[in-house]
């Protein structure tokens, strides 16, 4: 693995590894650890879009394992506009020894890693989010649930988040069904790579029916960055996919209920749901921090008896 552009660059082999390794990470740091494996490493974290989770922590992931981080904003450097991509990728890896990227267009992640000799790691983009998934599944794995015999359903908009899940979902074995309103399903793209990696999707628009005996329900905001001129269009797309107590009926009694955050609460889910004992999503913020640590560990050449 010389990059992590998208939940596909994974193995079933390679993401049980990296939850082994996050696992081992989050302990060493929790008892006090404190081993510097990449002590004189660098990472540039390059950043187009807003972020809370992401930017923390792949900024204090690098540095909990000794490196360090520099931050550009997208409107410092004009990636794409001030200088190319490939120029910013070949400058960088002069410099640096690694690259985090959360940008719009999927394609600037995929162009960093091409001309880039140095790691890139994806932060988001608008087709997939590959380290939430990651750490997504790692947190149901830490919790000793067998990913290969859940049912995780999706409910909501079939965007980058979604994308992620159902990849590496396909990869681990995990049965996946996605609940989105007509026009809003999973790019068809992921479908067939999805189908291609042996993965057992199922396309609905009805949430019910998704919710139904399923062992996870997920959902994420309907309206993301740069959607906002459909905002209108969109609450009425997406009004019977609210992930409510109602919903969360539908599922098993011992269902998790997840959210990449942020929420808007009150449209994909209710904060009874948001803050009840189903929810896990705080389990997932704080696991961005350990799943990351350990890409970049496993990218940058780290060794984990060093941490």
């Amino acid at each position: 693995m010389n990059h992590f552009v998208s939940a596909a660059d994974l193995t079933r082999e390679r993401a049980l590894h990296l939850f082994r390794v996050a696992g081992a990470l989050k302990q060493r740091w929790k008892s006090g650890s404190r081993g510097a494996p990449l002590a004189g490493r660098t990472m540039a974290l390059i950043f187009e879009k807003p972020s809370l989770r992401t930017r923390v922590t792949l900024e204090v992931g690098i540095i909990q394992l000794g490196g360090r981080a520099v931050h550009l904003a997208g409107q410092e450097i004009g990636m794409g506009s001030r200088e190319s991509v490939p120029d910013v990728a070949r400058n960088l890896s002069r410099w640096v020894d690694g690259i985090a990227a959360r940008v719009y267009a999927h394609d600037t992640v995929e162009t960093l890693a091409r001309h880039a000799t140095i790691p890139v790691i994806n932060g988001l983009s608008d087709f997939e989010h590959p380290c939430q998934a990651l750490a997504d599944y790692f947190t149901l794995w830490e919790r000793g649930i067998d990913v290969a015999a859940m049912r995780l359903a999706w409910i909501g908009d079939g965007n980058n988040v979604c994308h992620s899940l159902l990849l590496l979902g396909a990869l681990l074995g995990t049965t996946l069904t996605a609940a989105c309103p007509s026009g809003y399903e999973p790019d068809a793209r992921v479908q067939a790579a999805v189908r291609r990696l042996g993965g057992r999707l199922t396309i609905t628009h009805d949430p019910r029916e998704a919710a139904t005996g399923a062992d996870v329900l997920y959902t994420d905001v309907w309206i993301s960055m740069g959607q906002e001129g459909e905002r209108e269009r969109r609450l009425e797309a997406f009004a019977r996919y609210q992930v409510n107590e109602t919903l969360v009926g539908f599922a098993k009694p011992s269902a998790l209920v997840m959210h990449c955050l942020p929420a808007h609460r009150g449209e994909e889910i209710s904060d009874a749901v948001l803050d009840g004992s189903r929810s896990i999503v705080l389990d997932q913020a704080e696991n961005r921090l350990h799943a990351q640590k350990a890409i970049i560990l496993e990218l940058l050449g780290g060794s984990l008896d060093d941490a």
